[in-house]
């Protein structure tokens, strides 16, 4: 387990499976332990990771084999539901490290030849075998809002928790390129065709290791035939006639936010 300096204070990213330890602060708020300890007692085999700095302060992430509970300094609360506790850089910390404590489980072993897998830096492994390097890998995905005069075009998929709409979205595969797969995956989708396709934003998703890459698009062609396999419930919505809409941490809502504040362009 690696040893911290006596007198270095550092912000301590526990997770126990996907809930983040978080202290309670004397404003009644929460915030992520700082302290030069470990805020939770750790064993021999607990990995300590060092993640990148936050405002110059060291940070350190570490999944532990139990939540905490029965203390009232700290509580457990899911990542994405931490987003509403903690400022939005802390809460963009979390996330990598929790991308990081992911990575970690699913690299024990090196893909090529079996042999157990070493940490080489703070990010990238070797193994002890054949020499293989990994790194953490990102899984890289779209999603879009398409027009259509005054209204948009929304999917409720059933891997969708809660009974809100989203956009429509989907994972780039090998070998195409980010407006290709917005392309392809409306028309696997929704079987509607788009153009001037433009770039909006881009965010992390650590659920588990994303890359989310926003786009707006206009309609040209198409009546909506959801992909049944996929999609639940889809179709065209209004701005005076919105069902319930995602939460204000994902990329869907702030691009149905921009479109609903008139801030994309024409």
């Amino acid at each position: 387990m690696e040893e911290l300096k006596s007198d270095e204070f550092v912000y301590w990213f526990v997770f126990c499976k996907d809930e983040l330890l978080l202290e309670k602060t004397e404003g009644g708020g929460y915030a992520v332990p700082f302290s030069k300890e470990p805020p939770v007692r750790l064993a021999e085999w607990h990995t300590v990771h060092r993640i990148t700095p936050l405002d110059g302060r060291e940070c350190r992430t570490v999944r532990i084999d139990v939540p905490v509970t029965g203390n009232g300094k700290f509580m457990m609360s899911g990542l994405r539901a931490s987003f509403h506790l903690l400022a939005r850089p802390f809460y963009l910390k979390a996330g990598k490290a929790a991308e990081i404590l992911y990575w970690d489980q699913c690299t024990k072993f090196c893909g090529v030849c079996g042999a157990p897998m070493r940490k080489h830096t703070d990010i990238s492994k070797r193994c002890t075998n054949c020499g293989k390097e990994v790194w953490p890998q990102l899984a890289t995905a779209i999603i879009v809002l398409v027009r259509r005069g005054d209204s948009i075009l929304m999917v409720h998929p059933h891997n969708l928790k809660g009974d809100y709409y989203g956009l429509v979205a989907g994972f780039v595969e090998t070998g195409e390129t980010l407006e290709e797969c917005v392309r392809r995956e409306l028309m696997e989708e929704t079987g509607v065709r788009v153009a001037n396709i433009r770039y909006f934003a881009s965010q992390p998703w650590p659920y588990p290791c994303g890359l989310m890459v926003g786009f707006y698009a206009d309609y040209v062609e198409g009546e909506v035939r959801l992909q049944r396999s996929e999609i639940a419930r889809g179709g065209w919505f209004s701005r005076a006639g919105l069902p319930a809409i995602p939460g204000k941490e994902s990329m869907a809502r702030m691009l149905i936010d921009a479109w609903l504040d008139g801030r994309l362009a024409e």
